[in-house]
């Protein structure tokens, strides 16, 4: 109990001369708003940074998991909330950018660019094009030659349809000069499954959900759609590797804060982020059992990759076509 308390007094010190005040015990907590179930890869982000934020900031941390809508629910909770900060939304990259694209402002009842404040980028992830045994492909190459020579079986699987992965497959068979169908799943579990048994032929996922898959040899990851080689795939090539010029860039996870958040709030917040994605457990945690890359970005980076990828993904998913459910 002695070096329990004696630990806790010299990292509270510590962070004070890093630029975080001590503050009591008794503040009202933060609450970190999930729009998602918990023991998804984002509730689990978002444990983890409450838990490790907690003693950083010298304040109680709460997730609140707020399912629905594909994280719009979350969304409008933070545009409702009092900008004070004691309230932040924790969310996947799919939330400011394709439910952006996909939903007109009557349905989304939130502007990304305007009521919410970004404080940072905190993980970033791969997606991962993986074949299933049943067919005889060990490369990205020998993969595009198979749904060539059947195009009639030419479809890949995703999490779901409206997605990063989804439109990530429509512009691979653009690039390949097949068209690809998409077959949507109720979440990467389902489809991992169908992979494994060969009902798909291929799906495009996140690389957390399917590399155990591939370690085991029972399906195979024959590329990441990045620009680069991720830290959590690092033995797996690019497309762009490949010969395919595809970079549809890596699923990400945020932080924001409601719109009007006090500018010292923010910095606060976003220094604590950036501490705890530099702690060693944090970073192994992450990399090593979820399958997730620490990448810090400031607020300032964040919302430029944020208004990047609109742009990007704007005019590919109009010429899809596609038209999501209500």
């Amino acid at each position: 109990m002695r070096r329990s308390t004696f630990l806790t007094s010299a990292v509270a010190c510590g962070l004070m001369g890093l630029g975080f005040a001590a503050l009591a015990n008794d503040r009202q907590p933060i609450k970190l708003l999930v729009g998602f179930p918990p023991g998804g890869s984002t509730d689990t982000v978002a444990r983890v940074l409450a838990d490790k934020l907690a003693t950083v900031l010298q304040q109680p941390i709460i997730v609140d998991n707020k399912p629905g809508a594909g994280g719009r629910l979350a969304a409008q909770m933070l545009k409702a909330a009092a900008p004070d900060g004691l309230t932040y939304m924790v969310a996947p990259n799919a939330t400011p950018v394709f439910q952006t694209l996909l939903y007109p402002p009557a349905v989304l009842k939130y502007d990304m660019l305007k009521d919410f404040a970004p404080v940072g980028m905190v993980v970033s992830y791969p997606l991962a094009l993986a074949v299933s045994n049943h067919i005889n492909a060990k490369d990205a190459k020998e993969y595009v030659a198979w749904v060539k020579a059947n195009p009639k079986e030419a479809t890949f699987g995703s999490a779901g349809a409206g997605g990063h992965t989804h439109f990530t497959g429509l512009q691979l068979g653009k690039i390949v000069g097949q068209p690809l169908q998409v077959v949507p799943y109720r979440g990467n579990g389902p489809l991992a499954t169908d992979l494994l048994g060969g009902q798909v032929p291929a799906g495009i996922l996140t690389a957390g959900d399917i590399v155990q898959h591939q370690r085991s040899g029972k399906v195979r990851v024959v590329g990441q759609f990045g620009a680069k080689r991720s830290p959590v795939m690092p033995d797996v090539p690019t497309l762009i590797e490949q010969g395919y010029k595809l970079d549809a860039g890596d699923a990400w996870t945020g932080m924001w804060a409601p719109a009007k958040t006090p500018k010292a709030e923010i910095d606060r917040m976003q220094n604590g982020l950036r501490y705890v994605l530099g702690l060693p457990e944090v970073r192994d945690l992450f990399v090593n059992k979820a399958t997730l890359n620490p990448d810090f970005r400031s607020a300032e980076e964040m919302d430029k990759l944020q208004r990047k990828e609109l742009q990007f993904w704007g005019p590919i998913i109009k010429d899809s076509g596609f038209q999501p459910d209500s």
